[in-house]
């Protein structure tokens, strides 16, 4: 089966909500070398006028991969795990996340392009706080293989 090009347009409901927790964006820091005080020490974040620890950039993508979940375990999607590489990734922000925050995210398949034997499925993830507001946009490009 090949990527079902009837994914464009298509959202997912909405994430459970995630509680961004202190050591977990303690953790995701030394995970991805971001050595910063705003990162791990509750007072340089509040220096710079956060409630708590801020999480790097790319800790969006914890929330994200909630979403991409829900596309990857849709059974008419066409997508195998087994063929599919995570080709590119941006984030869009309005403010950073930092611990405390309660997030949800939704997905919306905005394109699938037919590649070779296979697709790139491009996909926006807006994730928001509790308040509804928003936080960033995180968009993939995912390759997926033929088949053989």
């Amino acid at each position: 089966m090949s990527v079902n090009p009837e994914l464009v347009g298509r959202v997912f409901p909405p994430t459970d909500p995630y509680l961004v927790g202190r050591e977990k964006v303690r953790e995701f820091a030394r995970a991805v070398f971001a050595t910063d005080p705003q990162h791990t020490d509750p007072a340089a974040a509040q220096a710079l006028g956060y409630a708590d620890v801020v999480a790097p950039p790319t800790f969006a993508m914890v929330i994200q991969d909630l979403t991409l979940q829900q596309l990857l375990a849709e059974p008419e999607s066409g997508i195998v795990l087994e063929r599919t590489v995570h080709a590119e990734q941006r984030f869009r922000y309005t403010r950073p996340i930092v611990a405390g925050d309660e997030l949800t995210g939704r997905l919306q398949v905005t394109g699938v392009r037919p590649f070779g034997k296979g697709a790139m499925v491009t996909s926006e993830a807006e994730v928001t706080d509790a308040d509804g507001g928003h936080v960033v946009t995180a968009t993939s490009v995912l390759l997926i293989g033929g088949e053989e």
